[in-house]
């Protein structure tokens, strides 16, 4: 079944399966840019694990398969990071659901931020459109979440979170959560005392590049445990 998921020529994300209505963009983007023909493949998903198989047919899904569901993930994967400039929050976004992040938490903003948002969600709401265009072309069964503006000292105090620290300790199965912090790093006095530090590497990172090196090491830990 998982192949039908993976090789649908469409996945999209559908209120319920029952009866699985597209919405207008949606619709627009199959018919209109993917230029589906009837009878091509495509998968609809609820986004909280369950999907299943569907036709394109006269502009409009048509149930093809029984009701699938996928469990969620052993351990939860989640990264948090401070807004950064231009569109490199979308692309970070993108990039985290496409590897599999669970949860991204957008930090509010800290000494060294440089970017302040005015009007949070709407930002945010820009997010969770990117997430789940990410989600529909990697074919995942399960949105991931995406919340905000948190505050740094609770998110560290969250199970398993460390922050991403040159001086850290190589990631290790205890960490779940990756905080990391902005291009100035995080003062000293911002972060609790006794939080866990994990290092992503040798070399120094731009923000959104460490999120997604958090992400793969996270992804790829849980896969191998």
């Amino acid at each position: 079944m998982i192949h039908a998921l993976r090789h649908s020529a469409a996945h999209v994300f559908v209120d319920q399966l029952d009866s699985p209505t597209l919405g207008d963009d949606d619709q627009h983007h199959l018919g209109r840019v993917l230029r589906l023909r009837d009878g091509e493949s495509v998968t609809a998903s609820n986004g909280r694990g369950q999907w299943r198989a569907c036709v394109w047919r006269d502009g409009a899904l048509e149930v093809a398969g029984e009701v699938v569901a996928t469990a969620a993930p052993s351990v939860r994967c989640a990264v948090a990071f401070t807004p950064v400039k231009g569109d490199r929050n979308e692309w970070a976004v993108q990039k985290l659901t496409e590897i599999g992040i669970d949860e991204v938490i957008i930090l509010a903003p800290t000494r060294h931020s440089v970017v302040r948002w005015s009007d949070a969600d709407k930002q945010l709401r820009k997010l969770r459109v990117v997430a789940r265009e990410a989600a529909m072309q990697s074919r995942r069964a399960w949105l991931p979440n995406i919340v905000g503006l948190a505050a740094l000292h609770e998110v560290c105090a969250g199970d398993g979170a460390a922050v991403a620290d040159p001086d850290g300790v190589a990631l290790h199965a205890g960490v779940s959560l990756v905080v990391v912090g902005p291009e100035g790093g995080f003062a000293e006095d911002e972060l609790p005392a006794g939080v866990p530090r994990v290092q992503l590497g040798d070399t120094i990172l731009r923000a959104e590049t460490a999120t997604l090196v958090a992400a793969t090491l996270l992804v790829a830990r849980r896969a191998s445990s």
